[in-house]
């Protein structure tokens, strides 16, 4: 499992509507190789050695991990004063449904180590890798639910078709309801040919 890399240089990163822009093209390659944080701009499939001259994208999830890790500074667009969390969680809430269960999920992955991106290709909410995108492929897609979730049938079986397609084990994850809490329950779905 990759180890986090805290304590590295800081990046200033503008708020910039629903995305966070690393203009520092050294801070960003550096926040990018630090745990596959964000995307290059241009370069769709960046390799983990390559070298880039761009700008750096991150979306608020990663935004706000980095901020609260302290590797970045956040300023808005406009008045280019420093803002704080919670002006990311208010940004977050309004484009995510759920953003605080899934970004839970998403902190309790990275700090156990594990590459986390979006899933959306998957139909998952992420995928995780073990070393990274380029290094390995993702073993496993995950779907955020609540306690409270229902899961029929026709989901688990579709869950599953979908996972064998792709060749990813299937993981349900289930942050705890109560505030302040960061547990986290893991089902992992395993298939087989009867």
């Amino acid at each position: 499992m990759p180890s986090n890399n805290r304590g590295l240089m800081h990046g200033e990163a503008e708020l910039v509507g629903t995305r966070l822009i690393v203009w520092d093209h050294k801070a960003g390659l550096e926040i990018y190789r630090s745990g596959f944080f964000g995307k290059p701009v241009g370069i769709p499939k960046p390799k983990p050695e390559q070298e880039f001259d761009v700008p750096l994208l991150l979306d608020l999830m990663e935004g706000l991990y980095l901020l609260e890790e302290g590797r970045i500074i956040v300023v808005d667009s406009k008045s280019r004063k420093s803002v704080g969390r919670q002006v990311l969680l208010a940004a977050a809430r309004r484009t995510y449904r759920g953003f605080e269960l899934a970004y839970r999920v998403y902190r309790d992955l990275r700090d156990k180590g594990f590459i986390v991106t979006p899933g959306i290709k998957f139909g998952a909410d992420f995928a995780v890798y073990e070393r990274g995108p380029g290094i390995d492929h993702a073993p496993f897609i995950v779907s955020v639910e609540t306690p409270d979730s229902l899961m029929g049938p026709f989901e688990v079986v579709r869950a599953g078709r979908l996972a064998t397609t792709v060749r990813k084990q299937f993981i349900i994850a289930i942050p705890d309801k109560k505030k302040g809490s960061s547990k986290v329950r893991y089902i992992v779905f395993r298939w087989f040919k009867a």
